[in-house]
Order: structure tokens, then C-alpha cells, then sequence
């Protein structure tokens, strides 16, 4: 039941990354499933036991992950939409995003880290738990993502707006009076 459960808010979060946002919500699934691959591998590695604590540290740094790619993708369709060509467009959205997403996890890191040095047995898996997320989801987000959508934005078939949740009405034009989308 608990699995079922899990499965199902995990895929509700993919459906709408895909809806959403597309060819870069495919690009956060598979960041996000990266995540989950090497959060695992990490906790067997350190050993983390995952208390109740440490899931909802887990499920906590889950969530910044999506968040950090939710905020890079916004910024790159407001790019888009202010008439940047798609791989300038993808760049600035990353540049763009970075000190936001940077405030939020430093900050979080700092207050794992307080946690982890007052706290107790239990508080401390959580600050555990979650400062490894925050730190792997931080590389999720700004390494993988990013050259998942560099290596995309040079591919003949992605060069279309609507497949970055753009429609081609919200494109600005170019000095040519031509809509730029292409890189």
C-alpha cells in the first residue's frame, strides 16, 4: 500500500512535469529518476538508515529538486518569449535561475547543518538525509539537466516552441520580423 502510494504522488509529478512543460519536463523525469538512483545508492554507501525522519528529508530535498527544474524551465520560456533563439534561450534560463536556486539550497544546507549539530539521534538522520538531497539534487538539476538540454536544443527536432510549452503566439519577433526559435 505505502509503494502504491508513493508510486502513484511520483507519477502525478512526472504527468505534470510532461504536460507542463514537455521536452524539458522529460528532461526533469529523468534527472529526477537519476536523483533517486543515486540518493539510493548513496544511503547504501554511508549506510542511512531511513526512519520516518529521513523519508520526509528525502521526500523535502524530492521536492527542491523539482523545484530547481521548475525554475530553470520558467526562466528559459520567459527567454523564449522575449525573442532569445532556443540554445541562448536554455543558457540564460540556467544563468538566470542559478542564484535562486543557489540561495534556496545554501540556505537549506545551513539549516541541515545546524540541525545535524543540535539535534538529536532523530534529527540529525533528517539533517543527514537531507543535506545529502539538497546537495544531489543541486547536481541533478544544474549538471544533468543542463547537458541533457544542450545536447537537445542542438537536435534538428526539438527546434519547435510548443514542445518547450510555448505556443508560437507567445514568441516574440526578431529584428527580421521573423519569430526565432531555432539555434
Amino acid at each position: 500500500m505505502k509503494f502504491a502510494i508513493i508510486a502513484i504522488g511520483i507519477a502525478l509529478v512526472f504527468l505534470f512535469m510532461l504536460l507542463y512543460y514537455r521536452v524539458p519536463g522529460i528532461v526533469a523525469c529523468l534527472a529526477l529518476i537519476a536523483y533517486g538512483v543515486f540518493a539510493l545508492a548513496i544511503f547504501e554507501l554511508v549506510p542511512i538508515t531511513l526512519t520516518l525522519a529521513g523519508i520526509a528529508a528525502f521526500i523535502l530535498s524530492v521536492g527542491m529538486a523539482v523545484d530547481a527544474n521548475i525554475l530553470i524551465f520558467e526562466r528559459t520560456k520567459e527567454e523564449l518569449r522575449s525573442g532569445k533563439n532556443l540554445s541562448s534561450a536554455v543558457e540564460s534560463g540556467f544563468n538566470r535561475a542559478w542564484t535562486s536556486i543557489f540561495d534556496a539550497n545554501v540556505s537549506t544546507l545551513i539549516t541541515a547543518l545546524i540541525l545535524y549539530y543540535f539535534g538529536t539521534s532523530v534529527v540529525k538522520g533528517f539533517a543527514l538525509v537531507l543535506g545529502v538531497g539538497v546537495l544531489l539534487s543541486m547536481f541533478t538539476a544544474i549538471v544533468l539537466s543542463r547537458m541533457m538540454l544542450r545536447w537537445i536544443v542542438q537536435q534538428r527536432w526539438a527546434r519547435q516552441a510548443h514542445l518547450f510549452g510555448i505556443d508560437d503566439a507567445e514568441l516574440s519577433f526578431d529584428a527580421r520580423g521573423r519569430r526565432e526559435v531555432t539555434t
